[in-house]
Formats: C-alpha cells, sequence, structure tokens
C-alpha cells in the first residue's frame, strides 16, 4: 500500500504522490518570505504590493522583499518592506531572486513578479504542501488580464475577471493531462513557473540557487525545476492559488520573437539532458544515465562486451569510472546503472527496467539471470536523494526482474564474434 509516511519534519511521500495529503492542513502557519522581482513597472509592483499586504495569512509571519534588476529609477516601496537593488547589467531575473533569497530569513520562499498579483488566499494555499513536506514544490496559477484600465485599489480577482485574457492553452492542457502534476515526469520542469512557486528555504538551499547565466528572458526557472525534480521535489500544481498578471502570455506578446525562443532552448539543452531537452545526437554537456562496472577482476573481453553492450541498448548513457559524482558532467544523472557482474543483457530486459525506474514506483531495479544471479543494477538519484533525505524505512521499494535472455559472460569472451554480430 502506497502511503505517506511522518518523519520528523514533515511526511515522506512516494515519488510524487502529493495527493496523500490532500485535506491535511499545516499544524501551524510557516513563517513565509516574498521574493518580488522589479523592473520598471511601477504601478503594477504597487498593485503586487497592496495584494500582498491584503493577504488572509497572518502579517507578522510574512516578509515582502523587492529586488530591482536595474531600473534607472529605484521603485518606492512601503517602510514594512525591504528593496535590493542590482546594477542593470541585462536581464538579470536569476540573480535577483537569488539575491532575494539571501536575504530571505523565513521558512517558505514565495516567488512573485511585479505584475503577477496575488489573490487574497494566495499565501495560504500555496504554502501548504511546502509546509507539510519540506521538499515539495508548488506551482500556482498564473492567470492573465489586461489591467491597465483597473482601479488600482480594486480587488485583483474583480479586476482580473473583468480584464480577463486567455492563459497558454498549452499548460492548461498539461495540467489537465498530468492530474495538476500529480503524474509528473522528467520533462515536467516545463510546467513550472517561477513568478508563481513556492518552496522551502531549507530545499531551495539543497537544490541550490538559480543559474545566473540566464541573462535573457526565460529559462532560468525551468533549469532550476529540472535540479529541484532530481533531488526528490514533490511537484504540484495549485489551481486555486491564483495570481493574475498583467498582460497576455509571452507567447501572445512576442509570437515572432524565435530567436529568443532559440536561445532558450539553446542554453536549456546544455544543461537538462533528458530525450526531449538535450539534443538529438551532439554529446550534451551533462550526462542524463550513467554506466559504472563490472568489477576491476573483470577481463578486458568481459569488461569490453558487458559495457558496449549496456551502451547499445542505452544511447543516452555514458560510462564512468568509481568517483563519477566528483565530475560537474555527472551532476544531473538520472539514473545509474551497474554492472553487477560481466553480462549481457537483452535489450528488451533494460528497456524495461528503465521503465520501471521511469514510472516512479521503484527506487531501483534488479536485472537478474534465469539462475537468480544478479546482473544489472539500475538506481533512481531521485528516489535515492529523497531516501538519503528522510532516513527510515524505504520509501519506495525495489524491484526484481529476471531475464530469460540475460547470461553471466564466460572467463573468456569470443569479442570477435560479438563485435561481428555473429555470436
Amino acid at each position: 500500500m502506497i502511503e505517506a509516511m511522518r518523519r520528523e519534519g514533515g511526511w515522506a511521500l512516494p515519488d510524487n504522490a502529493w495527493n496523500l495529503l490532500d485535506g491535511v492542513e499545516p499544524p501551524e502557519l510557516p513563517t513565509v518570505s516574498v521574493v518580488v522581482v522589479h523592473y520598471r513597472q511601477p504601478r503594477q509592483l504597487a498593485r503586487t504590493l497592496r495584494a500582498i499586504g491584503r493577504q488572509r495569512y497572518p502579517g507578522h509571519l510574512v516578509e515582502t522583499i523587492v529586488v530591482d534588476d536595474g531600473s534607472p529609477e529605484a521603485p518606492v516601496v512601503p517602510r514594512d518592506v525591504r528593496l535590493i537593488v542590482q546594477a542593470d547589467h541585462g536581464f538579470r531575473v536569476a540573480a535577483a531572486r537569488n539575491l532575494g533569497v539571501a536575504a530571505a530569513r523565513n521558512q517558505v520562499l514565495v516567488f512573485l513578479d511585479a505584475d503577477t498579483t496575488p489573490e487574497p488566499d494566495y499565501l495560504r494555499r500555496i504554502t501548504r504542501l511546502p509546509a507539510l513536506t519540506w521538499d515539495a514544490l508548488a506551482v500556482g496559477r498564473r492567470r492573465h488580464a489586461d489591467l491597465a484600465s483597473a482601479d488600482d485599489e480594486a480587488d485583483v480577482a474583480a479586476a482580473g475577471r473583468a480584464g480577463e485574457l486567455e492563459e497558454p492553452q498549452w499548460l492548461r492542457d498539461a495540467y489537465r493531462r498530468s492530474g495538476n502534476l500529480l503524474q509528473s515526469d522528467q520533462r515536467s520542469y516545463r510546467f513550472v513557473i517561477g513568478a508563481v512557486m513556492a518552496c522551502s528555504r531549507r530545499f531551495f538551499d539543497e537544490v541550490g540557487g538559480f543559474d545566473e547565466s540566464f541573462t535573457r528572458y526565460g529559462g532560468e526557472d525551468w533549469e532550476w525545476a529540472y535540479r529541484a525534480w532530481l533531488r526528490g521535489a514533490v511537484v504540484a500544481h495549485v489551481p486555486d492559488a491564483v495570481a493574475w498578471h498583467d498582460g497576455p502570455d509571452r507567447s501572445v506578446r512576442e509570437p515572432e520573437a524565435l530567436d529568443a525562443k532559440n536561445a532558450e532552448v539553446l542554453a536549456l539543452a546544455r544543461l537538462i539532458p533528458v530525450p526531449g531537452s538535450r539534443p538529438r545526437a551532439i554529446a550534451p554537456e551533462k550526462v542524463d544515465v550513467v554506466v559504472t562496472g563490472p568489477s576491476p577482476s573483470a577481463s578486458d573481453g568481459q569488461a569490453f562486451v558487458s559495457r558496449d553492450s549496456v551502451l547499445d541498448a542505452l544511447p543516452s548513457a555514458e560510462l564512468a569510472e568509481d568517483g563519477w559524482e566528483a565530475s560537474g558532467r555527472f551532476d544531473r544523472v538520472r539514473i545509474e546503472v551497474v554492472i553487477e557482474r560481466p553480462a549481457r543483457v537483452p535489450r528488451e530486459a533494460l528497456a524495461e527496467a528503465t521503465a520501471a525506474i521511469e514510472s516512479g514506483g521503484y527506487a531501483r531495479v534488479v536485472l537478474r539471470s534465469p539462475a537468480g544471479e544478479p546482473l544489472l543494477r539500475l538506481t533512481s538519484t531521485r528516489a535515492a536523494a529523497r531516501q538519503a533525505r528522510w532516513g527510515g524505512p524505504p520509501i519506495l521499494p525495489d524491484l526484481d526482474l529476471t531475464t530469460t535472455g540475460g547470461e553471466a559472460l564466460p572467463a573468456e569472451v569470443d569479442v570477435e564474434a560479438y563485435v561481428g554480430g555473429w555470436d
């Protein structure tokens, strides 16, 4: 039976099963740091700051930090709002958010943009999951409206509905298909919107800050969300945590800006090595699947055939030696494959084992010969990160698969026959 496990510091959840906490409220409300990034939007910022001040959330538990990304004139903010200004060196929302987090003092981080104004219950709803399980990543619903003619003092929900614009259909479809990200996978980072997300400060520090090499619009939130996923984030879309963006979605505002979108995609392709995000044939800068083994006692022929046959079945994998974790190229590894003994395993068996790992239902999969010998072991680094974080009994089970065509290799291998294909 799949269930949430009460551990020190919160609930440990199997894979992405945040629905196990449906209806559960935190025993006490967390303290919250709201980080708002601003650039030359004084009226929109004022509206957003008023909305934060009107939250149905105890004011003494909330601090608001505005980080200005080098506006010609720094914004004017209320006395109880902290203002940080960074120099104008291009679009540096990643650096701005990192500055805001560095100044934050509270338990849960809530990220907003100056032009994205939250409804009154936003903080209660977006912080619930991070307060219950500190590795949660909550994503609110960003709705769009033309607020230019709205009364600055008006309730944002009413003003938003009056001037409502279309939401991106691709995003709505993704949330619907995934059950609000309940069924997430390694490419669900694409549905995390940085202007409406929240996580615990503890988890943010574990994942690391936003990548400051992103200096054009877009991409920095997706890159961070992918790293969070690898670290075991429980990713949830919270549709009743609504914030209104003043103006249409970027795809509507800039339908012809293909060069800008290409720059974003190319930056992500360098850093996210999963199929569908990485290059099709060019070797990516980061490794997705790592293969190690067999032991040094294997003969040269055994080692060659074992490794080559695994790499042939897993074209996105890369061979590594012990201690591979210390290399920056391997800091995005999603699956570790260990050759337990010199062996050949059918391609179909490796595909089945990989699919089991990617389902999120298992921490490890062991492929065994018909005689029961372990041949290969596949480990989800995401599951391993969560287990290490929470400790205690296993959060996810292991799976044993017996492959009828798998076999341990003899002491001497006919490498010529293997290479030539007549074995």
